[in-house]
């Protein structure tokens, strides 16, 4: 065994934190975020799903009337990006259960490989119900209706699987 004081020792390095240079120290100031939740809890801004709704239903078009060369994934991506905004959206503006069902959506889209006819109608279902929901200004969770749409929508999909456990389904 080697004599300990005879081993050389070891230098630490601090490498240059270049990013903290650039952003600096400190965080944001307590008034600043105080007014930022203010204009959260108390905004006057009503959250209108129209343009996200309408995007989904573009997607949901193209995705129907594409040519079986089309990129399959660039179709998927058409109705994806407009789910996830749902999702984030939703719950911030008193609407947790559109939140919750475009993370069911984007759950859907994220599993299967190509946008079918039974695919589609599925997202299909997915975007009427986000707008009877918005319709009749169900906010909040919903309640025991809110969870029996979402449990329809998690049952449609379930079945989707079932039905194409082979070549429809990412791997």
């Amino acid at each position: 065994m080697p004599n300990k004081k005879s081993l050389p020792r070891a230098e630490f390095i601090k490498p240059l934190n270049t990013l903290r240079t650039k952003v600096g120290y400190g965080g944001l100031n307590d008034n600043i975020l105080n007014e930022a939740q203010m204009m959260i809890e108390y905004r006057s801004v009503d959250f209108q799903p129209d343009t996200y709704l309408t995007d989904l239903l573009s997607g949901i078009e193209k995705a129907r009337n594409a040519p079986r060369s089309e990129d399959s994934d660039m179709l998927i991506e058409n109705m994806l990006d407009p789910a996830i905004n749902l999702k984030a959206n939703g719950g911030m503006f008193g609407y947790p259960i559109v939140s919750k069902i475009g993370a069911k959506l984007i759950e859907f889209l994220d599993m299967i490989a190509t946008p079918d006819r039974d695919a589609i109608e599925i997202v299909l279902a997915f975007h009427t119900t986000i707008r009877t929901v918005m319709t009749g200004h169900v906010t909040g969770s919903g309640g025991r209706q809110g969870d029996e749409l979402v449990q329809a929508l998690e049952d449609a999909c379930q079945r989707y699987f079932e039905q194409y456990s082979g070549g429809a389904i990412k791997a």
